[in-house]
């Protein structure tokens, strides 16, 4: 699997509107996308800094998968985000094989529009880890 940057790091937040002065009036950032991912039960807003991007995860159903994760461990950094440039089929075929467990079999789409898949945390030393088609190749 050939990794091309960090994509971004995904940060679960209870609340998107009282998350963005800190991201905004502290640290200078500006948001430049709030959208909801209906099937994965979120609500995004995305930062860049430099050439990676910072995405704020706020739950739209507490059942959904970052509704469930800051009620056991609270906010926070939720995952970690690579670029793939062969492509996240290939990349999870390469990952799978290698023993890794999967989260998504097969790609799905994700915010922004890019297919994405995750990897099991307890295969990858507890870090959600999740690939993404490399937006400089679509």
């Amino acid at each position: 699997m050939k990794i091309t940057h960090i994509e971004h790091l995904g940060i679960a937040v209870k609340s998107i509107e009282e998350a963005l002065p800190y991201y905004e009036n502290v640290l200078g950032l500006k948001c430049y996308a709030i959208e909801e991912v209906a099937d994965q039960r979120v609500k995004t807003a995305f930062f860049k800094v430099g050439g990676t991007k910072i995405e704020l995860l706020e739950s739209t159903d507490p059942e959904g998968p970052v509704g469930k994760f800051i009620e056991k461990k609270g906010e926070g950094v939720h995952h970690i985000a690579f670029a793939v440039a062969d492509g996240v089929a290939e990349a999870l075929k390469e990952a799978e094989e290698k023993g890794i467990r999967l989260i998504d079999t097969t790609p799905r789409k994700g915010a922004e529009g890019l297919n994405i898949a995750f990897l099991h945390p307890k295969s990858t030393m507890g870090v959600l880890t999740e690939l993404c088609e490399d937006p400089s190749k679509k």
